[in-house]
């Protein structure tokens, strides 16, 4: 069974909310703050404590890299403690990493985050140097790791490179999801989907019948729900019978406090993952 088998098996028990840890230290209630821990080590027992909140009802989590790899040393043993933590539940993880190189740079980058300190179950590529930059972390794809590679992203800019129109009528989106799709044929699970997954942004929702069906036998990440725009009504357009994708929610879930007077954090972090968990499949059996 490949990773991307037990996600897909995470969602169909929990739900496809996929809880962002994308952890700022200004993010956190005064109150929990202890001042004789690093910055690092008071975001570690945030993290830990939205974990055991959520974990019931999220299909997985992702760890976006950049939070601690802004606080130095501090901040990475905080990165690979908040890994192992969420490794220890048993809930998947994606090391949100976003790396885009090429050959032996790439090789190295798979090893740093397909083993050792920064192990990770999934990790997020960006493809714009070409299938060769994909190509070094499929050892570990076909060893039963999984990928998500960025092809129609959420954030405004997308239209300056993405929406551009191809001789044949494709945009280059279109060009990069087939291409990608086509990879990831190899690598087939016995879920019926490909250990190379997709980001699809969940803000098109003109687009997002015909990116389902384009792209069937691939699972999404789907970024966008809430602060970008994206309503429950959206997202299901993308999930298949309310699977094949989890939907990213990092500050919705993280700050959900903040809109709940006199609710402790880590419960209404929990209380906002249901919410979002109920919209979306409610939102899929109207379909």
């Amino acid at each position: 069974m490949t990773n991307m088998d037990k996600l897909h098996q995470a969602v169909a028990q929990r739900g496809p909310v996929c809880v962002g840890l994308d952890t700022d230290i200004s993010y956190l209630p005064q109150e929990f703050l202890r001042s004789e821990l690093t910055a690092g080590e008071n975001i570690v027992r945030f993290n830990q404590a939205i974990v055991d909140a959520t974990k019931g009802v999220a299909g997985c989590f992702k760890v976006q890299i950049a939070y601690y790899e802004a606080l130095g040393l501090d901040g990475m043993m905080a990165y690979k403690k908040t890994l192992d933590y969420i490794k220890s539940t048993g809930v998947p993880v994606i090391a949100d990493i976003k790396r885009g190189d090429i050959a032996k740079t790439a090789e190295m980058y798979a090893k740093a985050h397909f083993s050792g300190d920064f192990e990770a179950d999934f990790i997020t590529l960006a493809p714009y140097m070409g299938l060769d930059s994909i190509q070094p972390y499929m050892p570990f794809v076909e060893q039963g790791k999984g990928v998500f590679v960025l092809v129609r992203t959420s954030n405004p800019g997308a239209k300056d490179f993405e929406y551009e129109k191809l001789a044949d009528g494709r945009h280059v989106y279109d060009m990069v999801g087939d291409k990608l799709h086509q990879m990831g044929l190899s690598c087939m699970g016995e879920s019926g989907y490909s250990s190379l997954g997709l980001v699809i942004g969940g803000t098109h929702i003109e687009e997002a019948t015909e990116i389902r069906a384009r792209y069937k036998d691939s699972f999404f990440l789907i970024p966008g729900y809430g602060a970008q725009g994206g309503t429950a009504q959206d997202i299901a357009q993308y999930l298949s019978n309310g699977n094949g994708g989890v939907v990213n929610s990092s500050r919705g879930v993280l700050l959900a406090y903040k809109k709940q007077p006199g609710v402790e954090f880590a419960q209404a972090a929990y209380n906002e993952c249901v919410t979002m968990k109920e919209a979306i499949q409610n939102a899929c059996n109207l379909l």
